[in-house]
């Protein structure tokens, strides 16, 4: 195989029809790294919505249990990406999914901006970080895959196009980011597990870290700026990265998340359908799910 191969394979598939293909080979062959990275920093966004980091910091989840949580949350949204919509693993993703939101009060507009995260920040990303940029015919393909992705979880009123998430996601940010004292603990246990992954060089992963996050983010948790020495040698480090990788062979076998080494908490395997957490009973308020019929069992 040659280095654009995989992109070759691509351009012959049809973005709407074909979406979970496209998305699946981004994914698992193009950019296995960086959209690991990118949908970290998708999720750790949201925390900065006051509304969606003080739920998380209210069920301690992501503060008690931050390695746990971190793991069951790739594992799902990696289980749809290797099976697909339609097979049994990947219906069950969803439906834990579901059920897991189904105990809380979460407005949709919340649910939206967080499927809006998933499709915006990895092109964001790609574009700074990665060994090429993503095309136009790559973003219709993301776009139509996280939007089926919304439909199997009841989220109403999901952008079409590329450029219809990114206008969502930005003027959503602009609106609720904000500072909420849950949401920072939230914050702060990420980063520690985050960098404790690397043992003795954690102090420099962390400020790594905080060198990647733009000012909303830094202002919404009231993070001190890093110094710009040390953003442009982070980020001049990862675009050299890129350099490097776009050298490389194409990866001829899929990498899932499930191969990751930062998943920790299932040394002996999983099931899909023991993931993630089994709240109780649902709290007063709507949800975003109908709840009629589960999208995930149609």
């Amino acid at each position: 195989m040659r280095r654009y191969d995989w992109l070759r394979e691509i351009r012959r598939l049809d973005p709407e029809r074909d979406c979970l293909r496209i998305y699946r080979i981004i994914a698992t062959h193009e950019f296995p790294w960086d959209v690991t990275r990118a949908l970290e920093l998708a999720l750790y966004r949201t925390y900065a919505v006051p509304s969606i980091g003080r739920l998380l910091a209210e069920t301690a989840e992501l503060t008690d249990r931050t390695q746990k949580r971190y793991d069951d949350t790739a594992l799902l949204l990696d289980a749809v990406v290797e099976h697909g919509f339609d097979g049994a693993d990947g219906r069950t993703a969803i439906r834990r999914i579901n059920q897991m939101h189904r105990g809380y009060d979460i407005s949709n507009e919340d649910m939206r901006y967080v499927l809006c995260t998933f499709v915006v920040v990895p092109k964001r990303w790609l574009d700074e970080y990665g060994w090429r940029r993503l095309t136009a015919h790559e973003q219709q393909a993301v776009a139509a895959y996280y939007r089926t992705l919304g439909r199997h979880m009841g989220i109403t009123d999901i952008p079409r196009t590329y450029e219809e998430f990114e206008r969502c996601l930005d003027a959503y940010e602009a609106a609720h980011f904000g500072w909420d004292e849950g949401a920072r603990r939230v914050s702060d246990a990420t980063l520690d597990l985050m960098a404790g992954w690397y043992g003795p060089l954690a102090p420099v992963v962390r400020g790594a870290s905080m060198a990647l996050l733009d000012d909303t983010l830094l202002e919404a948790f009231r993070y001190e700026r890093p110094a710009p020495a040390v953003r442009k040698t982070v980020r001049t480090a990862l675009k050299l990265r890129a350099r490097a990788v776009r050298l490389l062979p194409p990866r001829r076998t899929p990498h899932y998340a499930r191969q990751n080494p930062e998943i920790k908490g299932y040394p002996n395997g999983f099931r899909v359908a023991e993931l993630g957490t089994f709240p109780a009973a649902r709290r007063t308020g709507g949800c975003p799910v109908p709840h009629g019929e589960d999208p995930a069992a149609t």
